[in-house]
């Protein structure tokens, strides 16, 4: 009796010591994988990766990890000659193979939410625009425009949406013409405008967009996801 108590003692610090092993792995791995973290065509500001399930050494040994969650902030990317800063983008990737120690990362698959602020918006707007959020799911434009000589602001709402997969559209639902000619032609001139969103990880597609109070939240999806190799 006394035999099994002290094989049980060993076998408790055993696993003791193998979850601390364990633990400390997955901090060192989580800090590597968050350095090499790349975004092709865009610079990122700040990344947080967290690995998910136990036991990660057991997970690490087949070169495939069950779900990594990355949160990446700050991302300033660029499409056709405009940039765009994308505030946030979280995702969740299943079946992350590794390559070559932690230098190569690909998910098999990957949802997730990135988000665009309205300063961010107004700024890849253009000149003398505002963009903030508008109520029941629209955005408000204001833009300053010249008719007639004369130098006035109108604000509208818009509708978001995306075109192509990867494009940013807003529209103006109506635009007051108070019976200036050419004033509406003028006004959207200001108003309406498409940026691309460009810089994603290789695999990632736009699926849905959303305007909150928080800015624009687009949900992503992807195959074949790369982050970093």
């Amino acid at each position: 009796m006394r035999a099994l108590r002290i094989l049980l003692v060993f076998v408790v610090i055993l696993g003791g010591v193998f979850i601390a092993v364990d633990r400390a792995a997955v901090y060192f791995a989580e800090s590597l994988v968050a350095d090499r973290v790349k975004v092709s065509g865009a610079e990122i500001g700040s990344t947080d990766v967290s690995i998910k399930g136990f036991p990660f050494l057991t997970q690490v040994a087949g070169s495939e990890l069950d779900e990594v969650d990355v949160k990446i902030s700050g991302i300033e990317t660029s499409a056709n000659g405009r940039s765009l800063r994308i505030n946030r983008m979280n995702a969740e990737l299943h079946q992350v193979r590794l390559t070559n120690g932690f230098s190569g990362v690909t998910a098999a698959r990957a949802t997730g939410t990135a988000v665009v602020s309205y300063e961010d918006l107004t700024k890849a707007a253009g000149e003398d625009v505002a963009i903030e959020y508008g109520a029941n799911g629209k955005v408000k434009v204001t833009g300053a425009v010249t008719v007639l000589g004369r130098t006035i602001s109108r604000s509208v709402l818009s509708t978001v949406s995306l075109t192509d997969g990867h494009t940013v559209r807003l529209h103006a639902d109506k635009v007051p013409g108070e019976g200036i000619p050419g004033l509406e032609r003028v006004v959207r001139e200001r108003t309406d405008f498409e940026r691309e969103i460009g810089g994603l990880p290789s695999g990632l597609k736009l699926e849905t967009i959303r305007p909150t109070a928080a800015g624009l939240e687009i949900s992503v999806t992807g195959t074949d996801v790369a982050l970093a190799g």
